[in-house]
């Protein structure tokens, strides 16, 4: 039987391995999948691994790559291999999370009434003013129970010590969750047997959660609010999430046609009349959801929705305007916010980030371009990105140009060797990067993380971006229970 070799796992020098300690011994947590492994012959996994392409191909599971212009549908590339967190890691990830986002959100509250951290100089105003995704809109409105971030996706990165750091908080319309969902699904099918085995925790209650949340959040005392999940359409890149988790959590999904704005109140057409809505879960960004205060041109969202919000006759989930916590130049003070709002110290690293907009930060980060990765500070999906170690002298020099015409529009932050984890590929197991997207639900009643998340891997050999957009894929995350 033609099994696999793991002596030719070749380890990734001054990087951590998710799976092997030096010297290929291997980390515990991954002694009973390997054995299983060396017990699966490789024509046994190259057919797990056709089962799982043609399950995703069967299931529509897609994402929408843009370039030049044009999108282009692809199948989500997935690795049949888990990437395995132990209980214990778990234990600090979600601890380090928790206290994150409640600094996060006390500041979203803060900037958006007393702004105390902007008086107490804790946060330059500049800084806030100037951030795009800062709405005026949002001042002095004020949400249910306070909260501005009900769903959260927060990237984390390993360094090559095995220290957690945060890359970056996304906090506006967080997406990959739906792969969470169906990477365990596929996961089940191809090793039915490992995941009780191994005592892994179960992914599957996030659908349910969120709903309960969602209920909570409604305006209205009645004993069934409407809840509609508001999304831009078939052509939006997540449209494939947007209908999964509609019809995982039995709600409309709507776009911004089947709504209307009545007396400062939403409600949604159906066959039988007008139905008034209490909650949106949006998938439509700040810009467009809503013509008559932001872009005018949006065909996706509902006009007269911000005059129904602040009304307090609709809960939008997540809050407008959360994009001015998420903004990559904002995001260096958020160990300060920590520090400021809940006295505390940071459990989750920031990983060190220079901003542009400062002159001695960016004469230093210009003189060692070669070792940085720069980022603009409103983009997503590794857009606009130069990986300083990769790129040539004249990339370098033209970026510099694109930097000097806004300076506060770009950060930059030293290359992190991200940890690698074991993939399938061509027959063997081969380390490739990864990181790690666990996501969080905030409601009434605290926070809940379910327990595991989207691993993005890089899956071209050497790259450090694991975007789907830009090649990469994704594999399931298995916390385990012990």
């Amino acid at each position: 039987m033609n099994t696999i070799n793991l002596n030719r796992y070749d380890q990734v020098s001054h990087t951590w391995d998710e799976m092997y300690i030096a010297d290929n011994h291997l980390r515990e947590q991954y002694h009973q999948i390997i054995r299983y492994l060396e017990n699966e012959s490789a024509n046994d996994l190259n057919k797990k691994e056709e089962l799982a392409k043609r399950l995703f191909m069967s299931q529509g599971i897609t994402f929408t790559v843009y370039d030049s212009g044009e999108g282009i549908e692809k199948i989500f590339p997935f690795d049949i291999i888990p990437r395995i967190i132990t209980c214990a890691e778990w234990a600090f990830i979600e601890k380090g999370i928790k206290q994150r986002l409640k600094a996060l959100n006390l500041f979203l509250k803060d900037v958006y009434h007393n702004q105390f951290i902007i008086r107490d100089k804790v946060i330059p105003a500049s800084l806030i003013y100037s951030c795009p995704h800062f709405l005026r809109e949002m001042h002095q409105l004020n949400v249910p129970y306070d909260i501005y971030i009900h769903i959260a996706g927060i990237d984390l990165i390993r360094d090559f010590d095995g220290t957690f750091y945060v890359l970056e908080d996304n906090l506006r319309t967080p997406s990959g969750v739906s792969y969470m969902l169906e990477n365990r699904e596929i996961t089940k099918r191809l090793f039915p047997d490992l995941l009780p085995q191994c005592k892994v925790r179960s992914v599957t209650e996030y659908p349910a959660i969120l709903y309960k949340n969602l209920l909570s959040l409604s305006p209205r005392a009645v004993s069934n609010p409407t809840i509609v999940l508001l999304s831009p359409g078939m052509y939006n890149s997540a449209y494939y999430e947007h209908t999964t988790l509609a019809r995982l959590m039995g709600v409309e999904l709507v776009e911004g046609r089947d709504l209307i704005v009545k007396d400062q109140k939403v409600y949604m057409k159906t066959t039988t009349g007008l139905q008034q809505v209490d909650v949106i879960y949006r998938r439509v960004d700040d810009d467009f959801i809503d013509p008559l205060v932001f872009n005018p041109k949006s065909v996706l969202g509902v006009a007269g929705l911000m005059s129904a919000y602040r009304k307090g006759n609709v809960a939008i989930i997540n809050a407008t305007g959360n994009g001015v916590a998420d903004d990559k130049a904002v995001y260096s003070y958020v160990p300060d916010m920590i520090k400021y709002y809940l006295n505390e110290t940071p459990l989750l690293k920031n990983v060190p980030t220079y901003s542009l907009g400062n002159p001695d930060e960016k004469a230093y980060v210009f003189e060692n371009m070669h070792k940085m990765v720069i980022k603009k500070t409103n983009e997503s999906g590794g857009y606009g990105m130069l990986m300083g170690h990769a790129a040539t002298e004249q990339e370098i020099e033209n970026y510099k140009k694109e930097i000097l015409k806004d300076p506060r529009n770009f950060i930059a932050q030293p290359t992190i060797s991200l940890s690698t984890a074991p993939c399938y590929l061509d027959g063997m197991l081969q380390p490739r990067r990864v990181d790690l997207r666990p996501y969080a639900l905030v409601g009434p009643d605290g926070i809940s993380i379910v327990p595991g998340g989207l691993t993005r891997v890089a899956l071209k050999e050497g790259s450090l971006v694991v975007n789907s957009s830009q090649g990469g894929g994704s594999k399931d995350t298995w916390v385990l229970a012990s």
